[in-house]
């Protein structure tokens, strides 16, 4: 479930005022009626005063130069740990801000969350300033890493994957290996951060929020979310009714159907989205030799998978060398279905092509930069801190089923009608090992105005997602992008139609007078 530029699956008030009065909250999150008052309860940390300067923490800091040179500024915003116990341990959460220069027409902060989760937005407000065209310069642009994230307090749990996003395989045998793995995934995290489990979760997040809004001296607050963070953004409205003023949700989600199992929502999606690739791929057979016909590509992938089963790929040269099992090899193909551009399909050719010459015996080929980073993301600890986070995000939300004949039942199931990404979308996950969450699920009681935007062939978080949150929240308008297989449009689709309504919303506050539907094609 993640999206912008690092995945998969994508924000101030003038340092010399006073914070604005900004409502208290009760451990639930619930709004009241009254201010903080500095020193009580939460309000030291709606009353803090962040300290801005420069993003750079060392000359290898690509990220932080980037900002920089953008003109941002960065800061570490203090938040409990735990909201039941104010006066407890805290934690930071880094935001990076590109201040409003058409102050005359200054519309307020607008706060970017890039989905996941586990994805930050601290490094994204330069590009979002871009996109938003002349609206950009009429707003706060705020990025922040959510807790344990990115440049936020980190959370690590040691894992020597970076990723629990695996297939159960064509057997039980690979299922078994998979429950063993999951299983010691949730031990790992359990012995190197049990202390501060219980605290990862999206409701605390929409809490860490709504102090950024306050250390902002902001009455509300603007806000874009991608993917995940249309979820974050929806329980941000329920929890803090009231508090938000312009919202744009991309690539939205059921906010009733988010939890371990969210991307069983997905299979027919990811299914269909990867017969349209293979339909695409056939029409370059000359490029990438998988078959002439949309059969004969999935075809190819299939000899792939079942190769793998009877024993591992190897693909790459040293020192960057992989084994790739059944388990593994639709994790490479659902990665790579996040777009249906030229570029991105191109990007998964290369791939399935490279798959394809080791299960017929080729010798391994040096491979691509992108190619190597998603199969060390699969296959290593490089990124273990962020695999670490978004599992603690989603098992902290909401509970998983504990047998393992659950998942092995629906797997089973699945095989026939969804061959490819059944025994994915279904397998089993560390959350079905994790301690109940904290909190129950949020649930939406309070509507909220929204833009929503979706393409129907989303193949990440279904287009019925975002029709169904369109239904809970009465006052919102969905723009529908038409049979584009793509997840998160604004900005990163430059499709013209999408990216000039949702500046129009931001700069005007004014939602479309009906729900829009644009053309894939437009842009």
């Amino acid at each position: 479930m993640r999206h912008i530029r690092n995945v998969g699956l994508v924000l101030a008030a003038c340092l010399g005022a006073a914070p604005a009065a900004t409502a208290a909250t009760d451990t639930t999150g619930t709004a009241t009626a009254t201010a903080p008052k500095s020193g009580t309860g939460l309000g030291r940390y709606y009353d803090q005063r962040l300290d801005w300067g420069g993003c750079a923490k060392n000359s290898d800091d690509t990220v932080g130069r980037d900002l920089d040179t953008a003109g941002a500024q960065c800061a570490d915003v203090t938040v409990p740990l735990d909201y039941s116990r104010p006066g407890g341990r805290t934690i930071t959460v880094a935001i990076s801000r590109l201040k409003a220069t058409d102050t005359r027409h200054r519309i307020g902060s607008i706060l970017l969350n890039n989905g996941g989760p586990g994805n930050g937005a601290v490094q994204s407000p330069p590009e979002f300033h871009a996109w938003m065209k002349k609206t950009g310069p009429r707003y706060d642009i705020v990025g922040f890493d959510p807790r344990f994230v990115g440049r936020s307090t980190p959370l690590d749990c040691g894992w020597n994957v970076g990723t629990n996003l695996f297939s159960a395989g064509l057997s039980r045998a690979s299922f078994e290996r998979q429950v063993d793995l999951h299983k010691d995934l949730a031990a790992k995290c359990r012995a190197t951060s049990a202390d501060v489990l219980p605290h990862v979760s999206t409701r605390n997040t929409a809490r860490d929020m709504d102090v950024i809004r306050g250390a902002l001296g902001e009455k509300k607050i603007s806000y874009f979310g991608y993917s995940y963070g249309t979820y974050l953004g929806t329980v941000y409205t329920q929890m803090f009714p009231g508090r938000t003023d312009r919202m744009v949700l991309d690539g939205a989600i059921d906010p009733r159907k988010f939890g371990p199992r969210l991307l069983k929502e997905a299979v027919g999606e990811n299914e269909r989205a990867l017969a349209d690739w293979a339909a695409w791929a056939a029409a370059r057979n000359d490029t990438y030799g998988l078959g002439r016909t949309r059969a004969q590509v999935l075809a190819a992938i299939d000899r792939v998978i079942k190769k793998s089963a009877r024993g591992p790929l190897t693909v790459g040269t040293a020192p960057d060398t992989f084994r790739l099992d059944d388990t593994q090899i639709p994790f490479v193909l659902l990665a790579g279905l996040d777009s249906d551009t030229d570029a991105s399909r191109a990007s998964l050719g290369e791939q399935v092509s490279v798959l394809a010459k080791a299960a017929a015996g080729e010798s391994p080929t040096k491979l691509s930069p992108q190619f190597t980073g998603l199969l060390r993301l699969a296959t290593t600890g490089d990124q273990s801190t962020m695999g670490s986070s978004q599992t603690a995000v989603i098992c902290g939300d909401v509970a998983a089923p504990r047998n393992p004949e659950v998942y092995w039942r629906d797997i089973r199931r699945s095989r026939a009608a969804y061959p490819r990404f059944g025994a994915m979308n279904n397998n089993i996950g560390p959350c079905a090992f994790w301690d109940r969450p904290r909190e129950k699920p949020t649930k939406v009681k309070h509507d909220a105005k929204a833009l929503i935007v979706s393409a129907t062939g989303d193949p990440r978080t279904p287009h019925k997602g975002a029709v169904a949150l369109h239904g809970l929240l009465p006052s919102s308008k969905l723009i529908t992008v038409e049979g584009a297989n793509r997840h998160a449009v604004y900005g990163l689709y430059e499709n013209a139609c999408v990216d000039d309504q949702v500046n129009r919303y931001l700069a005007t506050d004014k939602l479309p007078a009906g729900d829009l539907t644009c053309s894939k094609r437009t842009g």
